[in-house]
Parts: C-alpha cells; structure tokens; sequence
C-alpha cells in the first residue's frame, strides 16, 4: 500500500516517525511532503527521514494565504503522479482538498479546538477526523475519538527511553533542579490575537526561577541578550531526554506541555483558550497547570512555578500521576498504523 503522509509541523514530524518506521516494516511504501517551517529538516535528518519539501513558512495572513494555495496546487499534483491508496496528516489544511478532489482516502489526525481556520478547510474533505476523548468541541463530519494524546505516539515508553547522559550534557548533576522555559512565535494563524507572556514577566520567571533551579530557554524568536545565555544549548532532538529530567516545564506550548505530562514531568501552561488536553491533563492527572495570558495569571503561573521547585517530593508524586496517565491511555502508534484497515 502506498501512504502519503503531508508534514506541516515539527511536531508532526514526532507524531508520525515511529509509525512511518513500522509501516515500512510491514511493507508499505510511505512518502513524506512537508513544509520549511523552524527545525523541521534539521529533525528529519536527525531522524534519517527524507521529507519533500513543498512550501515555506512565513508569518503572516498574507502569507498563510498565498501558502496555502502553493501547497493545494503541489500537494493535488503529488497525489496525481503517485498515486498514494492512503493520506494522512496532523491538522490537514493542505491534504484535505488534495484527497477529495482525487478521491483519495484522507485520514486527519487533530487535538486543537481551537484552529477554526485550519479545521474549516479540512475537516469536510477528509474521510475521517481523528481526536482525543478529551477533544472538547463537537464534529460533524465522520471521525473517531481514542483514548490518548498526540504526544504519546513517540513518548510512549515502549518506544522512548530518556538518556541520562543528557544532564552530564547540559552540566547539571543528576540531583540538581533545572527548568526548561518555552516561549513561542505566535505566527500560526491560529495564534492571531494571542501575545503569550510579556517580556518583563518572562524575565521574572528567568529570575525567579534561577533561585530555585538551572534555567534554559527554547524559543522559536529571538531572545533578548539578557535571556540568550540561558538558551538550551544541545541539539534540538536532546529536548526530550532533558525534558524527562527536568523538575519543571514552564511555557507557553501546548505540545510541550502535554509532552512533560507524558513524562512525568509537571507543567505550567499559559494560554487565553487553552486545549482540551491539557485541561483533561489537569483535571484528570494533576500534571499540567494551565493559566491564561492576563498579567494576573503570568504572576499567579510564576507562584504555581516557585510552589512546584520548592517541593522536596514531587518527583515522585508526579512519577505516580505520570503512572495513572499512561495506564489509561492506548498506544497511538498503534492506531495509526491500523489506519491501513479502516
């Protein structure tokens, strides 16, 4: 079976690599097409995936716009010459006219609510919509719920073991605090409207935090010359292993913020409208802390962070929340390579 498989996100690059690896297994033929957006390319080669490069991210409407249109128009012609029985794609703006006008069987895999431009130019074309249980809007169109998060496809333990090697790395003793900060672009057009943590409250953090732990920084801009030095300084692909390491993952992604849950890893995450996993990651687990971008929340979000460094237990307290998340989650790797069967 041929299988298509559109990247739009380094993070979907996550999502699908180990099921790519299986699927060749099993003897389909998989192609990668994707858009040069951050450090995409820089994963696939780490990850020794080949990935057709179709498109760049820029910021931007505008932009977005003319995109969007560069993407449909190549994507319909791939799928044209290749001839793939099977589409598949996180979010799906681009695959999703691609298949239904080559009628082509699309499956859209998604755990935003909120990306109502994105949603509104997939949903409808595909031949079904893929979310979590915890997935907090109604759909209308043919599509399936399963019990687990994006995230979970490659930090499942079956198929990531963090390596310790990472702390010798960063310098960090193996029994010394530290905390990863991630702070965002906001170019996506489901970002418009959003400014995330002001710069004086993620200086506060910085500050704050340094008087409990070791401080690094991933950020998709750049950071003031103040905040440079605390960037994380390994290669991109390291930021999982430090992450399970970690005492605490503060920011604003919502991906990173699921991925420390997975982890075992508490985190504070600060959005207007939030995710309907990270709120079930909250309310069902105790592992993620969500907070929205008013001043009052930044300062309420940094408090909830100092709460969290001074605890002398907590690895072992979120270990056991971590424990009652993977229990009652499935394998996403899994589901997807059953995809083949639907």
């Amino acid at each position: 079976m041929k299988i298509l498989i559109d990247i739009t996100h380094p993070a979907h690059l996550h999502f699908f690599r180990n099921a790519v690896s299986l699927l060749k297994m099993q003897g389909h033929e998989v192609k990668l097409t994707g858009r040069d957006k951050d450090i995409l390319g820089e994963l696939a080669e780490q990850y020794g995936l080949k990935i057709e490069k179709i498109g760049k991210f820029k910021p931007g409407m505008v932009n977005l716009t003319l995109e969007l249109i560069y993407r449909w128009w190549h994507l319909i012609w791939i799928v044209l010459k290749w001839k793939p029985d099977i589409i598949m794609a996180c979010a799906g703006p681009y695959v999703g006219l691609a298949g239904w006008l080559t009628q082509t069987p699309t499956h859209i895999f998604y755990n935003n609510e909120f990306a109502s431009l994105s949603n509104i130019i997939a949903y409808p074309f595909a031949t079904c919509i893929h979310v979590p249980e915890c997935y907090n809007k109604p759909i209308r169109w043919p599509h399936r719920r399963y019990a687990g998060y994006h995230e979970l496809a490659y930090l499942h333990p079956q198929y990531f073991t963090p390596d310790p090697s990472v702390l010798n790395d960063l310098g960090v003793k193996p029994d010394e605090k530290f905390v990863l900060l991630r702070f965002v672009g906001w170019g996506a057009a489901h970002d418009v409207g959003h400014k995330g943590i002001a710069l004086a409250m993620k200086r506060k953090a910085v500050q704050e935090f340094s008087k409990q732990a070791r401080v690094f920084i991933t950020s998709e801009t750049q950071l003031p010359s103040d905040l440079e030095k605390y960037r994380f300084p390994l290669a991109s692909s390291r930021i999982h292993d430090a992450m399970a390491f970690a005492t605490l993952l503060y920011g604003e992604s919502a991906t990173m913020a699921s991925e420390a849950a997975i982890l075992g890893t508490p985190a504070i995450y600060l959005d207007d409208v939030g995710r309907g996993y990270t709120n079930e990651q909250e309310q069902k687990y105790g592992l993620v802390f969500n907070f929205s971008e008013s001043v009052e929340d930044q300062k309420l979000s940094i408090e909830k962070g100092i709460e969290i460094l001074k605890s002398d237990d907590m690895k072992e307290a979120y270990g056991k929340k971590n424990g009652n998340l993977l229990q009652n989650t499935i394998d996403v790797t899994h589901y997807l390579t059953n995809i083949t069967e639907f």
